[in-house]
């Protein structure tokens, strides 16, 4: 049983109303894109519905921290499996939204919205801390430039 599993048990066990299938073979793409050659360590892990409905339960991705990046995994069902890069410079910002009954997380990068829902609302909190925590010492370490658009820029020239 691998690393990336169990921790994913761990989160599980600890928010059973989070909604997650198949962690197993989610968990193995995790690993299978894991650099631990390079060094990459999981900090974090937690797991929920990759889409912006609570009610579409079908779509389970495994969402990691690690000491370089955010990997986001699920596997097909049939063949293949779908795996997303978050580096420090494409992360933007975090969104924790709690509804009646789940909470979702948004992560805001230059590309696009990641929404992962259907998430225990009890969670929340502890997702927030270790996400906003753990990208900035990872952007920290990796001395990523602050983005700052032409006004900001030109009032700081001035």
């Amino acid at each position: 049983m691998s690393n990336t599993y169990k921790l994913a048990k761990r989160f599980k066990r600890k928010y059973p109303l989070t909604v997650a299938w198949r962690l197993r073979s989610h968990c193995k793409v995790i690993d299978m894109h894991l650099n631990k050659s390079e060094g990459e360590e999981i900090l974090y892990l937690f797991m929920g519905q990759k889409n912006e409905n609570p009610f579409d339960f079908v779509n389970t991705n495994v969402v990691v921290l690690t000491n370089k990046r955010i990997m986001v995994a699920t596997k097909r069902i049939v063949f293949g499996y779908f795996f997303i890069s978050i580096t420090p410079e494409m992360y933007n910002d975090l969104t924790i939204k709690k509804g009646l009954l789940w909470g979702t997380v948004i992560i805001d990068t230059i590309k696009e919205n990641c929404y992962f829902t259907n998430i225990d609302p009890k969670a929340l909190p502890e997702i927030e801390t270790n996400i906003t925590e753990i990208m900035a010492r990872v952007q920290k370490e990796c001395e990523v430039p602050i983005r700052r658009n032409k006004a900001m820029a030109k009032s700081i020239e001035s």
